[in-house]
């Protein structure tokens, strides 16, 4: 074969992760594969970052959510993904390429690798000022946050707790709580992701709220942010931790709050009872079992706020060769931010 010929076939490969069985992180091996081509209504991406979601953790395990297919494998993960178009397959305007753009493609995957594949429609400009890693860790976890504030109305009167603050997802809601005048009770797990927490309020539209870090690990945080509230009692409860740190804050809260139940990262669900309602007047909702809104204009939300800096998200980024490690970081609720694979 001529030097010629090998650099063709060489450029006709990339760098992914690939899933040939279910289990634990180790699975999940970086191999050499074919370059994906595009098919008609489809680009392809060279990938800048990609998002990695708890969702993911346990579709590698076997156990997704119910509304998701279960996955043939082999397969490379990752449904988030942002990155710079390459390439279009028939019917798509070739103008688009060299355009920077973030994509979450659905029930797809393919995000952890050097390039992937995306339908034209599933694709966002990234917003000038935003980089990839913002934008990846925004596309999904952004339009959550943004489902579940539609759910509950937070003005500048309310006192929100936040367990969780430091994750992808916690952080969100604790920067558009803060956007809007809050004060959000911050809740973190130890001292290792505070400072993730006490940047949150950092940037001109979020120096209208109040944020109070709290160490979730320390039992003596309710005392502690009695004292710094003055006895004035929460007022709303975004949880996506449940457990022990979930029904602590639920104690906290005021006759007449709201309980929004976003999640259960520490593998239990909040508990709570008639009477916990009753005795308090609460309103729960749980917004992630409704029928999905319109997901398009969730993400095209999401996007802007944080063009307009009312959410600048933590990212804990890792290279895609430690994906692994990434998903270990999830598992073992370590990350500080929203986890970004970058190549």
């Amino acid at each position: 074969m001529s030097a010629d010929a090998v650099t063709e076939v060489e450029s006709r490969t990339m760098r992914a992760v690939v899933q040939r069985a279910f289990g634990g992180s180790e699975v999940l091996q970086v191999e050499e594969v074919p370059l994906p081509e595009p098919a008609e209504g489809e680009v392809r991406v060279r990938i800048a970052a990609a998002g990695v979601h708890a969702v993911d953790t346990a579709i590698r395990r076997d156990a997704g959510p119910p509304s998701m297919p279960r996955p043939v494998l082999p397969m490379t993960p990752g449904r988030e993904l942002a990155g710079v178009v390459d390439a279009v397959g028939p019917g798509v305007d070739a103008a688009i390429v060299g355009s920077r753009v973030v994509a979450h493609v659905g029930f797809r995957s393919g995000g952890y690798a050097e390039f992937a594949l995306a339908p034209v429609e599933s694709l966002h400009p990234v917003p000038d000022g935003v980089t990839f890693p913002q934008a990846v860790a925004t596309i999904g976890t952004g339009r959550t946050a943004q489902l579940v504030l539609d759910s509950v109305e937070i003005g500048p009167e309310d006192v929100v707790v936040i367990p969780g603050a430091s994750g992808g997802l916690g952080s969100q809601l604790a920067q558009l709580a803060l956007s809007g005048g809050a004060t959000v009770v911050a809740l973190h797990g130890g001292e290792a992701k505070r400072a993730v927490v006490e940047q949150l309020a950092r940037g001109e539209k979020l120096a209208g709220g109040r944020l109070l870090p709290l160490d979730a690990t320390d039992e003596s945080w309710p005392a502690r942010m009695a004292e710094l509230l003055g006895g004035q009692q929460p007022s709303v409860l975004l949880d996506g931790v449940g457990g022990a740190t979930g029904r602590a804050a639920l104690e906290t809260l005021g006759r007449g709050a709201r309980v929004v139940i976003i999640g259960w990262s520490s593998g239990e669900v909040l508990r709570l009872d008639s009477d916990d309602i009753v005795e308090r007047s609460l309103t729960v909702t749980v917004p992630l079992g409704r029928a999905l809104p319109d997901l398009r204009l969730l993400e095209t939300r999401a996007l802007a706020a944080v063009a307009e800096g009312r959410t600048v998200p933590p990212v804990d980024e890792y290279r895609l060769a430690d994906a692994a490690a990434a998903h270990d970081a999830i598992e073992q609720r370590r990350q500080r931010g929203k986890v970004v694979l970058v190549p």
